[in-house]
This record gives C-alpha cells, sequence and structure tokens, in this order.
C-alpha cells in the first residue's frame, strides 16, 4: 500500500528513563518511520515517515503499553524534494 509521507505529534506520559528508553525502542521497530524525536519535558514524540497516523498509534500504544494521543497530524514532503536535505541541489 503507498502511504503518504507524514509528520504526527503524539503525547505520552514519559515519566523517568527506562519509560524514555521503552518508547525509544519501539519507534526505531516501526519501518515505516524514517525520524522521530522524544521530548522528555513535554511529553510528546514527533514522527514522520510514509504511514497510516492511526496505524502508527497502535502499534506504539500496543508495543510500549501506554497511552498514546494524537495531537496533530501534518502531510509533508518527502525529504530530498524541493530542494530539501538528502536531495539533489538546485541549479
Amino acid at each position: 500500500m503507498d502511504y503518504r509521507y507524514y509528520c504526527m505529534i503524539l503525547r505520552m506520559n514519559i515519566d523517568c528513563n527506562g519509560c524514555y528508553q521503552r518508547i525509544r525502542r519501539a519507534l526505531l521497530q516501526i519501518r515505516e518511520l524514517e525520524s522521530h524525536m522524544i521530548d522528555k519535558r513535554q511529553g510528546r514524540v514527533v514522527v514522520c515517515g510514509a504511514f497510516s497516523p492511526q496505524d502508527v498509534a497502535i502499534k506504539i500504544r500496543k508495543r510500549t503499553n501506554r497511552r498514546v494521543e494524537i495531537l496533530d497530524v501534518r502531510e509533508a514532503a518527502p525529504p530530498g524534494q524541493d530542494g530539501g536535505p538528502g536531495g539533489p541541489m538546485p541549479p
């Protein structure tokens, strides 16, 4: 199935380093994700890649056994297009 490229912001409870590591390991196992950022202070996780937002939220919920709340989903251009990182430089 051909997915669109999304950047999604999630709210999760990140109390301790163990919680952080569990979430990080779960994100690294999801192949659809190209990048992620975990903000421990605000309890937010940002993931980007070609995926279905609901499917990824469910996968994270199952693998971490933590509540996941989707705050924002935005369709984005994949890296390498529009002169972004990873793509050829315009003349």
